[in-house]
C-alpha cells in the first residue's frame, strides 16, 4: 500500500475508535435514564395505590355519614 492509503486507513481506524466509545457513552446514558425512568414508574404506581385507599376511606366514611343522615330525617 502507498502512504496516503495507510493515513486514510488510520483516521478510518480514529474514526471508528471515537464511534465505538461515543456509542459506548451513549449506551451507559439510556441505561441510567431508563433505571431512572422506572424508578418514577414505581414510585407514581405506588402513589397511585395510596390515593386508592385514600379515597376509598374516604368514600366509606362519607357513607356512613349519609347512613346515619337517612337515619336521622326518617326519626324525624
Amino acid at each position: 500500500m502507498s502512504e496516503p492509503d495507510n493515513f486514510i486507513l488510520k483516521l478510518l481506524r480514529e474514526i471508528r475508535a471515537e464511534m465505538d466509545a461515543s456509542r459506548q457513552e451513549n449506551r451507559s446514558r439510556f441505561d441510567g435514564l431508563d433505571a431512572k425512568i422506572e424508578s418514577l414508574k414505581q414510585a407514581m404506581h405506588g402513589e397511585s395505590v395510596l390515593g386508592r385507599y385514600a379515597t376509598a376511606e374516604f368514600e366509606d366514611r362519607i357513607e356512613a355519614i349519609e347512613k346515619r343522615l337517612d337515619k336521622l330525617e326518617k326519626g324525624h
